[in-house]
């Protein structure tokens, strides 16, 4: 079974496209693992500030996570 992308190649075939789907998969990957590991799924606070709040406390200890790995390289 091949696989289709609904992307034609008049966008695919740039250097760009696959430099931005590069930068898109680092992104998506900070974004999962707060809604999985740090909890912001579903949030439990009200108003904007708080969410807000929680949101970079959370990008904050994904920072850290990543740091050790970071340093190695």
């Amino acid at each position: 079974k091949s696989r289709h992308s609904a992307i034609d190649g008049r966008t695919t075939r740039h250097e760009s496209h696959a430099l931005s789907q590069k930068h898109r998969k680092r992104i998506e990957e900070a974004f999962g693992w707060a809604k999985t590991v740090g909890g912001m799924a579903q949030t439990v606070y009200r108003r904007i500030e708080r969410v807000r709040s929680r949101f970079i406390l959370t990008m904050v200890a994904n920072n850290l996570a990543r740091l050790p790995r970071l340093l190695a390289a």
